[in-house]
């Protein structure tokens, strides 16, 4: 294989994009197009560069390490197939670009339509280029979201939004049990890197767990290419606007599932499963989409269906598992794109100009629209197979491989089928063609119809012009198709692309095949009567009733298990985690006491009493809330004594300054609960409750006793002799949190900011919901002290405010040698600010504020991953601290580490995540009614005397 880091960055290319159209829009839409255009072309240019030696027969790879322990890591390859499929979501995506900015109207949000579309374009650049299962996989359920975006993207249409969630439903469905399916053949082989899983096919087929793994496989392929039975979800994504359809179902998604299949040939193709499931699951859905088209009154179902039959058709030809069938595959892939997606552009064009897609209301528009109608009556030809346009050459090699195919000892059946297939494509190809372009001209139609402008018609022209070239030419494409087929198959091929074979049976077929559809179409409206006279299942009712019954049974197993009683969820996961501990103790065994407990002095005894006792003060007096909370805090000081104790101060210090931080956001949280909470449990519940808590004590205290008293191997060793040589600090603790478990420290920090975030949010939904008329009516005591924000308490904690930044930042600065870190720096600098607003009151002391607290947790958590980033730009672990020695005279040398950005984050995510609480309860305290103050002091002592000397006065002349 040759070296192709470029890969990676052509499959990144389209969701870097995805940024600029929402932005872009501002600017006109042209300039939203061009700009989407931008990277898609980019990436086209850079695909294009490689092409050569693709074409040459070498195989381009790149890796990006991530868990390669775990077989996790970004692979990306390109051989032939993945050159083809690539080409084609570029190429076509681009032409879809350009159609889209004339077929939108002004009303329609462009931006987030662009954005979805580059979304998509990414997901499936990362499914033909993905080396790793793991991350075929990702980018497999990201077309099914992405793609639920694009077909319901006219939200305010009933049938967009029910024919996104189809899609959804069952294409994800499907993805699920790929999931599986791909699991068991990492397994099987030991790797889940494709390349590997490719070269061992005959391993996998002689595995027992073959069949499992192939079944499930092909439920993700069949679900995405709308296979029978899966077939009726793509129908009912036609609601979404053409240049949806255009892409998705001519050339991307639906073509997701023969690229699966194509890609998984060398690996699973060659038995008798194979060709059974997917030979007989293509024969079926190409007949059948081929059947339901010909009476499809609108002009995207009739176009819809067909694609299902040519999905059918093309599912059929890799289940043969030959050489000669990979080559009309892949040949058909080039000549279904090109006709298709042209075809579905051209109804969108009658869509738009004469407002409907009606069939039985159109007709006589050739005359009326002329290049539409040249346009369309070409690319309807190629459908349907008619020579000397290429649709006609692959139709032709696909019949001639029936022939050679025999199911269960019939070597008739497939032949007969397929040309009653064929027959079928031609009848609703002629109807496509006669039914909308020929005959006279109407006085009804809905609009007056006419060419639309030439961006309109640019990219379905430019593609009937391919259907011509590839017809008369097909040796042009002889190059592609057989690197394509050479990498479908796993060997080299050797495919003879020509307009004529001479007269032989396929040919005789094929005309069959015409006569019969012409003939069909002769008869369409006798047999359309028949048609919608005859019972048959309805698949969009029977996914209703499927659907309604699944969510009822969700439904009730919901509202069983979830009650809404925490006290229940903590039993059910108590019971549950001290059972599956026993079990372990009970199976597994535990060696011999190899340690002797230490003496406990005096001092440890009292604290150990303390803290049992402030625990059974907190279960005996829990209804009373404030006293709840100080036993709380009792014990919060007696774990952070354990650690001084224990020789642990970063944890000491972590634990009092988060203990500080945490009682007094509960006391102000307190202000606004009830004062007791109401007894809830009966003394039955209560003993239970009692009785599965004591169990769990016991069984956690005998878990740490039993580490305790044995010896066994630590990563700590690791940590101690690495901590200054790899991470450059004295301070294992703190290198642990930046460089050794950074990515741990890190996912840390998002999930606290999340926590501010959602708590700003729950508060800001609580000051609109129902409670906001409690807090409205809520009374305060009289006898309430004037004096909130009292003199003594506002002249301490201005003079303490600089010594806790000092101590702040001393902290922050020394937390890679001593203990300290930006973890405790944050909170210490969040105890001081609290007590400023505690002390001073909120207004006064928001008023100087510099910062927005959501935008502090936003550059904390970028200064961080940034760090991690640069890591990676030096080719390092993500989050690998790089150190060194400066020297600035007169200064003494010091040391500098990278890790310090990254505990800036940290502090800065912190302090954010801690005040944005805040925040968020003085705004409820403000709703609630308390009067905001402006001046340091809400009341002056020293107008007591003053008011005092009144009083007396105002008595007397009352008398």
């Amino acid at each position: 294989m040759r070296d192709g880091s470029i890969l990676a960055f052509i499959a990144i290319l389209p969701f870097l994009g995805a940024l600029m159209p929402g932005i872009m829009i501002r600017a006109g839409r042209n300039a939203c197009a061009s700009f989407t255009a931008v990277p898609t072309v980019l990436a086209l240019l850079l695909l294009l560069t490689q092409a050569p030696a693709v074409m040459r027969g070498e195989v381009l790879s790149t890796t990006i390490d991530w868990l390669p322990q775990l077989g996790l890591s970004a692979s990306f390859f390109l051989d032939g197939l993945g050159l083809l499929f690539a080409g084609m979501i570029l190429g076509v995506g681009l032409l879809v670009i350009l159609y889209a900015r004339f077929y939108l109207s002004a009303k329609d949000p462009m931006g987030q339509f662009y954005t979805y579309l580059l979304l998509f374009q990414g997901a499936m650049l990362g499914i033909v280029l993905s080396d790793n299962i793991l991350l075929l996989l990702i980018f497999w359920e990201m077309t099914s979201l992405s793609s639920f975006l694009l077909i319901g993207y006219w939200k305010h249409l009933p049938e967009g939004r029910q024919g996104a969630r189809m899609a959804l439903t069952v294409t994800g469905a499907g993805g699920l049990a790929m999931i599986g399916g791909m699991l068991i053949l990492g397994n099987i082989v030991g790797s889940y890197n494709l390349t590997d899983i490719l070269a061992q096919g005959d391993v996998i087929k002689a595995s027992e767990w073959y069949l499992p793994a192939l079944i499930l496989i092909l439920l993700g392929a069949f679900t995405k290419s709308a296979q029978f039975p899966f077939h009726f979800w793509l129908p009912h994504a036609m609601a979404a606007p053409t240049p949806v359809s255009a892409y998705l179902h001519s050339a991307t998604m639906v073509k997701a599932g023969v690229f699966l299949m194509a890609r998984m040939w060398p690996a699973l193709a060659g038995t008798d499963a194979w060709f059974y499931l997917v030979a007989t699951i293509g024969l079926i859905t190409m007949v059948l989409g081929a059947v339901i088209a010909l009476f499809k009154d609108d002009l995207k179902g009739l176009l819809a269906f067909s694609t299902v039959s040519h999905l059918g058709l093309l599912t059929m030809l890799l289940g043969f598992g030959t050489k000669a069938a990979a080559i009309a595959a892949v040949f058909h892939i080039i000549n279904h794109l090109t006709f298709k997606a042209a075809l579905f552009m051209t109804a969108g064009i009658v869509d738009h100009e004469a407002h409907t897609r009606d069939i039985k209301r159109l007709g006589g528009l050739a005359k009326l629209m002329p290049i539409t109608a040249i346009i369309g009556t070409i690319t309807a030809l190629s459908m349907a197979g008619i020579i000397p346009l290429n649709g006609f050459i692959s139709k032709e090699m696909m019949l001639e491989e029936t022939l050679h195919t025999t199911w269960y000892h019939n070597p008739w059946l497939v032949p007969v089928l397929a040309t009653l297939g064929a027959s079928f494509s031609v009848a609703y190809s002629f109807r496509f063609i006669f039914h909308v372009f020929g005959g006279p001209v109407r006085d009804d139609y809905p609009a007056k119809p006419h060419d639309p402008p030439f961006g309109l018609y640019a990219a379905p022209a430019i593609l009937s012009v391919l259907v011509v070239v590839i017809g008369l030419l097909p040796h042009l494409a002889e190059p592609l198709v057989k690197v394509a087929s050479s990498a479908v198959v796993g060997a080299e091929t050797k495919p003879y692309l020509k307009i004529w074979h001479g007269l032989n049976t396929a040919l005789f077929m094929s005309a069959v095949a015409v006569v019969l559809g012409a003939v069909l179409l002769l008869l369409h409206g006798g047999l359309d009567k028949i048609w919608n006279r005859m019972p048959r299942p309805e698949a969009k009712d029977m996914f209703d009733r499927v659907m309604t019954a699944a969510l009822a049974t969700a439904r009730r197993i919901t509202e069983g298990t979830h009650n809404g009683v925490m006290s229940r969820y903590l039993a059910v996961f108590v019971v549950f985690t001290v059972g599956l501990g026993y079990h372990a103790y009970a199976t597994g065994g535990l060696g011999p006491v190899t340690r002797a407990l230490l003496p406990v002095p005096p001092l440890v005894w009292v604290g150990w009493v303390a803290m049992i006792a402030a625990a059974w003060l907190v279960v005996s007096q829990h209804r009373n809330r404030f006293r709840s909370l100080i036993f709380i805090s009792i014990i919060g000081l007696m774990i952070s004594g354990g650690f001084v104790y224990l020789s642990a101060p970063d944890l000491a210090l972590t634990q009092i300054s988060v203990e500080t931080v945490t009682i007094l956001l509960l006391l102000l949280a307190l202000y606004f609960l009830p004062k007791e909470t109401p007894a809830e449990s009966s003394t039955s519940k209560r003993l239970r409750d009692g009785a599965i808590a004591v169990t769990a004590g016991v069984a956690v205290a005998a878990l740490a006793m039993a580490f305790l008293l044995r010896d066994g191997e630590s990563i700590s060793a690791y940590h101690l002799a690495n901590s200054y040589k790899g991470g450059g600090g004295t301070n294992v603790v703190n290198v642990i949190l930046v460089d050794f478990r950074g990515y741990d420290t890190y996912g840390e920090i998002i999930v606290l900011g999340i926590a501010g975030l959602t708590i700003y949010a729950l508060m800001d939904a609580l000051l609109r919901g129902p409670a906001a008329k409690r807090l409205r009516d809520r009374t305060f005591s009289p006898d309430r002290s004037r004096d909130r924000h009292p003199l003594m308490m506002v002249v301490a904690t201005r003079a303490m405010l600089p010594i806790a930044l000092m101590v702040g930042v001393y902290i922050f600065l020394r937390g890679h040698n001593q203990p300290g870190g930006g973890f405790v720096a944050g909170l210490v600098v969040s105890i001081a600010l609290l007590m400023q607003y505690m002390a001073s009151g909120f207004a006064w002391t928001q008023l100087r504020q510099r910062m927005e607290y959501h935008t502090m947790i936003g550059w904390g958590v970028l200064i961080a991953g940034l760090t991690g980033v640069g890591a990676w730009l030096a080719g390092k672990p993500f989050l690998t601290s790089a150190f060194g020695y400066l020297h600035f005279p007169p200064i003494e040398e010091f040391e500098w580490a990278t890790a310090i950005a990254f505990d800036l984050g940290v502090f800065l995510a912190v302090l954010g995540a801690v005040m944005l609480m805040l925040y968020s309860l003085s705004r409820i305290a403000r709703f609630a009614g308390e009067t905001v103050n402006v001046e340091p002091m809400d009341y002056d002592p020293s107008t007591q005397a003053e008011e005092a000397s009144e009083a007396p006065q105002t008595q007397k002349e009352g008398q």
